[in-house]
């Protein structure tokens, strides 16, 4: 049942910073402010690419549901965390200097901001979900992998917004703004990314 979980996840919080393209048109200010940005927020990425590694990881058809429990409520504090730090970060860099960038800055801290509180609440609808119980605990889980659909996606699109146009070409271009993989390789990852949450 995590399946669904982990499928629901890899839909917005891998794609945190799937930034593509090159830019040749160089702006030195723009690219100043990204490099910024970027070396401030890459922990920050690592530790949501490490969170849902370990939710993936936890999607065996036998794992426990104490123990999807435990790591499903550890990676949702963790990923919570992340995106406060992120729009912290967003926010202590300034507006980037760019047409309308104090509104793209505001944003995306906002974006950010409630993307981190949706998570905070993630993980308390998974800490009150009773375990001893495995039929209630499965339609427990799907409630919340339905919910984390939304909440993924929200915060993928504060950052999308973030990289659009000038900004997102700087951003481009820094190696600390690269999605990065997990610290540890998911196990069962490839079987739970075919899933499809519903």
């Amino acid at each position: 049942m995590n399946k669904k979980l982990a499928a629901a996840l890899s839909g917005g919080a891998v794609l945190v910073l799937a930034l593509t393209g090159c830019s040749d048109d160089s702006n030195d200010e723009v690219d100043d402010w990204a490099k910024k940005v970027c070396d401030q927020i890459q922990p920050q990425l690592q530790k949501i690419a490490d969170a849902n590694a370990a939710i993936q990881e936890q999607t065996a058809d036998n794992s426990q549901p104490a123990d999807v429990q435990r790591t499903d409520s550890a990676a949702f504090q963790q990923i919570s965390e992340a995106y406060k730090a992120l729009g912290s970060a967003v926010d202590s860099a300034g507006a980037p200097p760019v047409d309308d960038g104090e509104a793209t800055q505001q944003e995306a801290v906002k974006g950010l901001n409630a993307s981190s509180a949706a998570y905070a609440k993630l993980k308390s609808e998974v800490d009150a979900l009773d375990t001893e119980d495995q039929a209630k605990f499965a339609d427990g889980l799907k409630d919340i992998a339905d919910e984390l659909k939304n909440t993924s996606s929200s915060g993928a699109d504060a950052l999308n917004k973030l990289q659009s146009g000038e900004v997102g070409s700087a951003m481009a271009k820094q190696d600390s703004c690269k999605s990065p993989a997990a610290s540890s390789s998911p196990g069962s990852g490839a079987p739970a990314s075919k899933a499809k949450a519903s």
